[in-house]
């Protein structure tokens, strides 16, 4: 199958041929449904995902059961990678697709140990962990520091067109606040 993950890792930090081609080895590339799980909260995952079309998130059930949205991915993006999304090899996110989408997959302990023999592909991969940090941070700022109409502005200006792809439940999960609430923000906008 040709490489489809070259773009997304060119979008992190370029490589050289010879990495690209120690990844691509690794690579496994599949298809999923709309509302098809890729992780789910205490199962046994030790996999990296470079998401090539489609739209997922990340999220966890409150006590009551009520879904919050943590985290979109869109296509050419990388999800949070397993390191932050797992404890003692269990899934503490659950990870599911909001369309359909094309995704591959690289075995995590493969994967780090090429980050052990190659400098670029170790570049690389804490480059990933940087970005993941940044955004979470990010988000985490912003529901403590801005009005709900920031964030939704914030949230528009990084994942443009979401209003119109995803669940508007999702979206507002993700914001912090009810889909009343985000009904009348984008009446407003």
């Amino acid at each position: 199958m040709k490489d489809k993950i070259s773009p997304i890792i060119h979008s992190v930090t370029p490589l050289s041929i010879s990495s690209l081609d120690k990844i691509n080895k690794l690579v496994t590339y599949s298809f999923l449904k709309k509302g098809e799980p890729i992780t789910n909260v205490g199962q046994n995952n030790n996999l990296e995902y470079f998401l090539i079309k489609g739209i997922c998130k990340s999220f966890l059930y409150t006590p009551e059961g009520e879904d919050i949205t943590i985290s979109f991915f869109m296509s050419g993006s990388i999800l949070s990678p397993n390191t932050t999304r797992s404890l003692e090899g269990k899934s503490i996110l659950n990870i599911s697709t909001l369309t359909d989408v094309e995704i591959a997959t690289i075995d995590a302990d493969k994967l780090e140990r090429l980050m052990i023999e190659d400098l670029e592909i170790r570049h690389f991969a804490n480059t990933v962990l940087r970005k993941e940090l940044m955004t979470k941070v990010q988000k985490e700022i912003g529901l403590a520091s801005l009005k709900a109409k920031d964030r939704l502005e914030r949230l528009r200006k990084h994942f443009p067109n979401i209003e119109n792809l995803v669940p508007h439940t999702d979206i507002a999960s993700y914001l912090g606040i009810t889909t009343i609430s985000l009904s009348r923000l984008r009446t407003q906008s």
